[in-house]
């Protein structure tokens, strides 16, 4: 995911971690964390309209430096029940992240334990996203999240990183919100590779894959149709650029993903930020889209504002249209606004 991309020399332990400010309890522990809350709407034509008013998701991690060149990293991560919940029995919390990372000398960095997909330029974390929603996943869903296993990453010089994961699994187990792996590497092992780019002054370029050696029907963040399941490859490329001392930008994603029958096909998306000068206003606008092979297809045009009040808080509001072809809605508006908070 985007947060885990700030990665360069020796400084692929702490990019490791997510991007957000952390309080120091002693020298070896730190700790932080992030709450999310919003009011969503959605008419969909034709269709009713629906909402939401939740307390969308929080998360509390520890960071701890036990020895020289090892950390841990754990946390614990809650989504109510009327967001789905974390497990199809409606559990509302879980243990998230929980890995050990060495740092091995001359850019190598060695991880075990369960953590967070390389891949997708939007992220797992709402704290750190660019809208309240994101701007795909609808369909096929083709970015994983978390999964169990093994990492190296490798930083030869202060511009180029690049890594590979061994996992239990690429995609989520069935009904888990994308928070864990299947937990066994006999029947669907997970395999990832990235590489990253930032030679070019305020430009960032990535490139990654991941496969899944056998994807169950069910067992995918969409499902397979195709009976007995199929394997699943993931291909992604996403670049972004600063345009300014302002810190305006613009980022491009496209994502390819063929898993069998029904879970085959490709997301894209466009952003562009707009901070208004002298003031705590920034603005996001997307457009963004996604084609399953046969089936259906949308695109979508977003804008969403946010006001900064400091470093801890912020308010977002969001409005989106999207067009939908060969689905049960020709198209959907939607309106949100949410609030953030982070230490």
């Amino acid at each position: 995911m985007k947060l885990r991309t700030s990665i360069a020399g020796a400084a692929l332990l702490a990019a490791a971690l997510p991007a957000f400010a952390q309080v120091k309890i002693n020298d070896s522990l730190t700790v932080t964390g992030w709450a999310t809350g919003s009011y969503q709407y959605t008419k969909p034509s034709p269709g009713t309209s629906f909402d939401s008013l939740n307390l969308d998701a929080a998360l509390l991690q520890a960071t701890i430096t036990p020895a020289k060149k090892v950390t841990g990293v754990f946390s614990v991560y809650y989504k109510p029940s009327a967001e789905g919940g974390v497990s199809p029995s409606g559990s509302e919390a879980t243990l998230l992240d929980a890995y050990l990372s060495y740092d091995a000398g001359g850019g190598v960095t060695l991880t075990a334990g369960k953590f967070l997909s390389y891949l997708g330029y939007e992220s797992f974390y709402n704290i750190s996203d660019n809208m309240i929603t994101l701007a795909n996943q609808a369909f096929l869903g083709p970015i994983p999240g978390y999964h169990e296993g093994v990492k190296l990453d490798y930083s030869p010089d202060k511009t180029d990183t690049m890594g590979f994961s061994v996992t239990d699994s690429e995609y989520q187990k069935p009904g888990y919100a994308a928070t864990e792996g299947d937990g066994e590497f006999k029947h669907n092992g997970g395999f990832e590779a990235y590489y990253q780019n930032t030679a070019i002054n305020n430009l960032t370029v990535w490139a990654g894959v991941g496969y899944e050696t056998k994807t169950q029907p069910g067992a995918d963040t969409d499902g397979v149709l195709q009976a007995g399941g199929a394997d699943v490859f993931v291909g992604d490329i996403w670049a972004s650029y600063t345009l300014d001392k302002a810190g305006d930008q613009i980022a491009l994603e496209e994502i390819y993903k063929t898993g069998g029958t029904g879970n085959k096909g490709s997301n894209w998306l466009a952003y562009y930020q707009y901070n208004l000068p002298d003031t705590k206003i920034s603005s996001w606008f997307c457009i963004s889209g996604e084609d399953v092979s046969g089936g259906a297809s949308y695109t979508k045009y977003s804008v969403s504002p946010t006001y900064t009040f400091n470093n801890s808080l912020q308010f977002r509001l969001q409005y989106s249209y999207t067009s939908y072809s060969k689905y049960t809605s020709s198209s959907a508006n939607y309106f949100g606004a949410e609030v953030l908070f982070k230490f």
